[in-house]
């Protein structure tokens, strides 16, 4: 039975993976900077060996991919919760280039990096800082020689779970309102990182973008408002009003609109039949996490 190391396990794709990695009977050392938080032990009930590592300190990360045969690598982007205060995409090219160097140092047979659909667009269009940021770590694995993958997935349905996408009853967000937007499941991601780790001779050299469905705003908050049996409008927040918090955010939220991510579904769904429209994984699991969140906000405001 082979080990796959997975970084930031505790995470949303790291969870992902993790749990589809076990349920395929690898052996998985997980990855987290805190082995006794709750997402950590839950994780150790399922049968994965947790494993103290920084993402800054190769050191530590060359400790936990000896002796593996294949790595899982993702950092968190600019403003991803739980990242240090004034964390940049420096940073986050920084860390990704030392799990890469950890993962070159230790001998490792596979490594599958978690990038952004458009990657590969940044020779012929200015594109987001999130974007550039991994096509960045994409160059460095490559110029390392690598044995690896790169997935490039999409906006992540799970983005319509929690405060992120639902404000006051309504699902809000700088997308316009008639403009369709390339989402996928979480949970699909891990399939596809196991997919590639169990066949490493079809993967190997490969950089896939990723998308399970696509969908004007509109439509997608219809569809939660089916789901969850309570309407939840769409409402446009004007790309002004996110410059506010950042010119960069303003730029990725026009760059959807004008743009966008570009995957190729019916391609991504041919490599996993399995692959989640919104329908399904609101079925499966979304409507019952969104459910969940929005009960809490009632709570919350019948407390004030």
């Amino acid at each position: 039975m082979k080990t796959i190391v997975v970084m930031g396990a505790t995470g949303l794709q790291g969870r992902a993976v993790t749990t589809q990695l076990l349920a395929d009977g690898w052996r998985v050392r997980a990855v987290t900077r805190d082995p006794d938080a709750a997402a950590a032990r839950t994780l150790a009930r399922a049968g994965a060996q947790l494993v103290r590592a920084e993402m800054d300190d190769v050191a530590s990360l060359i400790a936990v991919a000896e002796g593996a045969y294949g790595l899982f690598s993702v950092q968190p982007t600019v403003g991803s919760p739980g990242t240090p205060p004034g964390f940049s995409a420096d940073d986050e090219v920084r860390w990704g280039c030392n799990v890469a160097d950890a993962a070159h140092a230790a001998d490792v047979r596979h490594l599958v990096y978690t990038s952004v659909a458009g990657a590969g667009r940044h020779d012929t269009e200015k594109l987001p800082q999130n974007v550039v940021s991994k096509w960045r770590i994409e160059r460095h694995i490559t110029r390392l020689g690598l044995p690896a993958t790169f997935l490039q997935p999409v906006s992540f349905m799970e983005n319509y779970t929690g405060a992120y996408h639902l404000r006051d009853g309504t699902v809000a967000t700088a997308f316009a309102a008639g403009v369709p937007q390339q989402i996928m499941a979480v949970d699909d991601l891990g399939l596809f990182a196991a997919l590639a780790f169990a066949e490493p001779g079809d993967w190997i050299g490969r950089a896939v973008d990723l998308a399970g469905d696509e969908l004007t705003p509109v439509q997608i908050a219809a569809a939660i408002s089916e789901a969850v049996g309570r309407p939840l409008p769409y409402v446009e927040i004007p790309i002004e009003a996110i410059a506010k918090a950042g010119k960069e955010f303003a730029f990725a939220y026009t760059w959807l609109n004008e743009r966008g991510w570009r995957a190729d579904v019916a391609f991504a769904r041919a490599l996993h039949p399995g692959l989640m429209d919104l329908r399904t994984w609101l079925a499966r699991t979304g409507a019952a996490q969104i459910t969940g969140f929005l009960a809490t906000q009632d709570t919350a405001k019948q407390d004030q």
